[in-house]
């Protein structure tokens, strides 16, 4: 007991005169450690008789308890010192301004993808997505662009180095119309969807990059008409654009995949630069491509051309972006320059809404 209560007084003793952190911990492992003074004392607990372990017991264990006392209280001394002492050596001059957090910004792509899934979803269309290595019969031939087909000349494709499981092409998708060809094929009409998404081509200038965005919308039902593509599409451009009317302008054009096929340009004011009503357009200017869903298309998909039509269009993300707000060359949008993204770019709180508004 002498020897126990000798350690006891030693071991308080040495906690009691360390005055930093680190001595502190000496004096635990020299306590507490695998090889510390109290751990082996309570060691030899295992080769005592019953009645010596009753009496050692409770005398081991009480110093291993004092000695862990004493160093959470001494600890808790020493780290209310440094504390202070801190505190005393800082100065902070709270009439500073706060230097703001840096901030990211939304890139003018994926808002106008949020803005244009928004207006879509209220004329109740869902966004239907699909991947971006195609094979061939997907992105050509059930599109009514056979093998030897002009139309092919009319995409510059990235072909993909060996075949799919089928035996089959594979590419970087040239448009979003994949999307709608498996659309077809995984589910019964009606059905009025947006796909969009990056795809690929090989060109490169101020208003060309070998990958852009797109977005193509589908509506396939039995009774669908040109009036209701038409009334979409000027619904989409005043909601886009934020304008009250808007005149649209139908040219007759060739694509494989519609028949009948239109060119759409919308008209707008040389002086505000923006869409504008009947009467106060002055110029026209190009925006889309859409028509009827050509029957060998539906066929392909495995439905019958004789009890379902459709409309599609298609229009290109980037050049929207361009329009609405005022850039002007296509490739700042992939140079990832923070300086143009921060100028640019929008917050993530500008989450377009109907009722909010679209726009930033």
């Amino acid at each position: 007991m002498t020897d126990t209560d000798s350690l006891q007084s030693d071991l308080l003793a040495r906690i009691a005169a360390a005055d930093t952190p680190e001595a502190l911990e000496a004096v635990r492992v020299a306590a507490l450690g695998k090889a510390g003074a109290v751990t082996a004392l309570l060691k030899t607990l295992g080769g005592l008789s019953p009645e010596e372990r009753s009496v050692s017991g409770p005398r081991f264990n009480g110093l291993r308890e004092a000695v862990s006392a004493a160093l959470a209280a001494r600890k808790a001394v020493l780290d209310a010192a440094a504390l202070d002492a801190k505190l005393a050596a800082e100065r902070q001059d709270m009439t500073l301004p706060v230097t703001p957090a840096p901030v990211g910004s939304i890139h003018p792509i994926s808002q106008v993808m949020d803005e244009l899934a928004e207006i879509f979803a209220d004329l109740g269309f869902a966004v239907a997505t699909g991947p971006e290595i195609e094979d061939d019969w997907h992105n050509f031939t059930a599109l009514n662009i056979p093998e030897h087909h002009p139309a092919r000349a009319m995409h510059d494709t990235f072909y993909v180095d060996g075949l799919d499981t089928e035996g089959r092409r594979r590419v970087l998708r040239t448009h979003t119309s994949p999307v709608q060809i498996r659309t077809m094929m995984a589910q019964q009409p009606p059905i009025r969807i947006i796909a969009p998404g990056r795809v690929y081509r090989s060109d490169s200038d101020a208003t060309h990059t070998p990958m852009f965005h797109q977005i193509e919308g589908l509506v396939i039902d039995r009774t669908t008409t040109m009036a209701q593509l038409r009334w979409t599409l000027e619904t989409f451009i005043k909601a886009f654009f934020e304008v009250d009317d808007v005149v649209l302008r139908f040219r007759p054009s060739y694509f494989p995949f519609t028949e009948p096929s239109v060119e759409v340009d919308v008209g707008y004011s040389s002086k505000t630069g923006r869409p504008a009503a009947p009467g106060e357009a002055d110029k026209w200017l190009e925006v889309l491509g859409a028509g009827m869903v050509h029957p060998r298309v539906i066929a392909a998909c495995g439905l019958d051309p004789q009890q379902w039509q459709g409309f599609a269009f298609g229009t290109g993300v980037d050049r929207l972006a361009m329009l609405k707000y005022g850039l002007t060359d296509l490739r700042a949008f992939f140079d990832g320059d923070l300086r143009w993204l921060k100028h640019h770019g929008f917050s993530a709180f500008d989450m377009p809404t109907i009722s909010g508004g679209i726009g930033a």
